[in-house]
């Protein structure tokens, strides 16, 4: 029996989550204190070799990789996979000062220097964007290639889903957002099943993975925080001189890097944001396209592990010694 939510608070670990689920990411939970707050994460393969570190985005967590990451594994790379704080097995602070995209950027910062990482090949997805490339251009020394899904690092172009009355504009509103999201938690429930093309099998498999990890009102508070991050209105854009920042860094990047997208993206669709990418980075490979909504590796996940691995191999290569 998974021992009660209320007595775990932040100790809980992947195997406190039921067989069930354990059994389909098969790791072992570790722990880290970043700028006070314990981040929860999983290490796998030799510690010698390149890590690879996936990050997500609202509202999933870690498990939402477990597909992708056996094909990093048998290629023998060490696969990192932090939850970022508020979410998944990770601390959920109550407090919205928590939940800045500085503080998230800081936390992921936080753990590559605990973990003393070097030559690592990012991985982001939705608001593993934003948040692992600011982490990156922090310690752009312990980078060595990078790949984008989903995910954006700039102003404009924005998303027209991101401009409609609803769900966005409407969850800006003070009370709305905590209502739907808190309350009534849409993310990570209906936002979740929404965003996948077999919604059948996430109904099955996989929506009780990120419905289970955030039970109470409090610790959805990210679900609803971290949009109002989102640039729409220069008005009163809360983070729109960090993203500036973040576009004219990435701009300034020389590294090896990949584009790998969902064919059914309705956030980020592809045919403006996956342009704007090779307009950044014209020398970026892809836009490899999957099947896949906004949470692609809900669909595709093993092929996208597949399609990391065949970069990492001539960007990111596994010395002998590894």
């Amino acid at each position: 029996m998974p021992i009660p939510y209320q007595e775990l608070t932040v100790y809980r670990t992947i195997k406190d989550l039921g067989s069930d689920l354990a059994v389909r990411y098969p790791y072992e939970s570790k722990f880290a204190n970043v700028n006070g707050w314990r981040m929860h994460y999983i290490d796998e393969g030799p510690r010698e070799a390149p890590p690879v570190l996936l990050l997500h985005g609202n509202p999933s967590w870690g498990w939402l990789w477990r597909d992708t990451i056996p094909p990093l594994l048998t290629a023998g790379y060490r696969v990192i996979v932090p939850d970022q704080i508020g979410f998944g097995l990770s601390e959920h602070p109550h407090t919205p000062s928590a939940h800045s995209l500085d503080n998230h950027a800081a936390n992921l910062v936080a753990l590559i220097d605990q973990l003393d990482l070097s030559g690592i090949f990012f991985v982001c997805h939705d608001w593993g964007g934003p948040t692992g490339l600011s982490a990156l251009l922090t310690r752009q020394e312990r980078a060595t290639a990078v790949a984008v899904m989903s995910t954006w690092a700039w102003r404009e172009p924005s998303s027209d889903f991101h401009r409609n009355m609803m769900p966005w504009m409407m969850l800006h509103a003070p009370l709305t957002g905590p209502l739907m999201m808190g309350r009534q938690g849409a993310f990570p429930g209906r936002s979740m099943y929404l965003s996948v093309v077999d919604r059948e099998r996430i109904l099955k498999d996989s929506l009780s993975a990120y419905v289970s990890v955030t039970p109470d009102v409090g610790d959805r508070r990210l679900t609803w925080q971290w949009p109002r991050s989102i640039p729409i209105n220069p008005a009163t854009d809360i983070a729109g001189e960090r993203f500036d920042w973040l576009e004219a860094g990435v701009r300034n990047l020389n590294l090896p890097s990949t584009i790998i997208w969902g064919r059914e993206e309705l956030v980020f669709t592809a045919e403006v944001f996956c342009p704007h990418w090779h307009e950044i980075w014209p020398h970026a490979e892809g836009p490899h396209m999957v099947t896949g909504n906004h949470f692609l590796q809900e669909d595709s996940g093993a092929e996208i592990g597949d399609l990391l691995v065949e970069f990492a191999r001539r960007n990111v290569p596994i010395t002998k010694e590894a």
